[in-house]
């Protein structure tokens, strides 16, 4: 069952804004949490592209 706590840590999905603009096929994207209390905006890191083969910036989508 899921929890149904007032939780203030909720799942995002990052995705890499390089890959969109590169034409190659596929998509690089990750699942992680974040506090929305802490960090209201947009979530940005960087991670490991899987088929670009390098580190490059995941941006927070939906």
């Amino acid at each position: 069952m899921a929890k149904k706590s007032k939780d203030a840590r909720i799942q995002v999905i990052m995705e890499c804004t390089e890959h969109k603009h590169s034409g190659l096929p596929g998509t690089s994207r990750y699942i992680t949490t974040k506090n929305k209390k802490n960090t209201p905006e947009r979530l940005e890191l960087k991670k490991y592209n899987k088929i670009m083969k390098k580190v490059t910036v995941h941006k927070e989508i939906k």
